[in-house]
């Protein structure tokens, strides 16, 4: 079993309650606009760290980072993109790779709005965490927890940060 900490949209901002909330996690996911590479450093030594890159990211982390990631871990199929959609409203750069090549998890960060959507067309769980940073419209800011066990996630907490 591994448990994940996972978030995105952090902007250049890492609030210092992540490291609380993610001192119990194995890996930490990040899913876009990391904002600056010093935050992925912070985060990458604190625990092991996956992500991707997002649209208001520069050269620093679309070198060390992918715009698509896609791995096994604990015998489920993962895929992390910045910029993704979500089931019926996929978007276009991955529209056809989903429905032809699903995985059973799809994370996307970008809209800054949480979401959990199972798509029973491809068999296919969605998560996007919101948002962990202050820049953007979102009034709440968030994060996830879950374990994976079995190749399947489970215990899926949100966390939701303090103003």
């Amino acid at each position: 079993m591994k448990k994940i900490g996972l978030l995105s949209d952090t902007h250049s901002y890492l609030d210092d309650a992540v490291f609380k909330h993610f001192e119990s996690v194995d890996e930490i996911w990040h899913a876009g606009d990391f904002g600056n590479i010093e935050l992925a450093n912070k985060l990458a030594n604190f625990k092991p760290l996956r992500g991707v890159y997002g649209n208001i990211d520069g050269n620093e982390i679309k070198q060390t980072y992918p715009e698509n990631l896609r791995f096994n871990i604990e015998s489920l199929d993962v895929w992390i993109t910045h910029i993704g959609g979500y089931p019926d409203r996929y978007d276009l750069r991955i529209r056809d790779e989903i429905y032809r090549n699903p995985p059973k998890l799809f994370i996307t960060g970008h809209s800054h709005i949480l979401k959990v959507i199972y798509d029973k067309k491809i068999n296919c769980l969605h998560l996007n965490p919101g948002a962990a940073g202050k820049q953007g419209w979102q009034k709440v800011r968030t994060l996830m927890r879950f374990a994976i066990d079995d190749g399947k996630p489970q215990a899926l907490e949100v966390i939701e940060l303090k103003k």
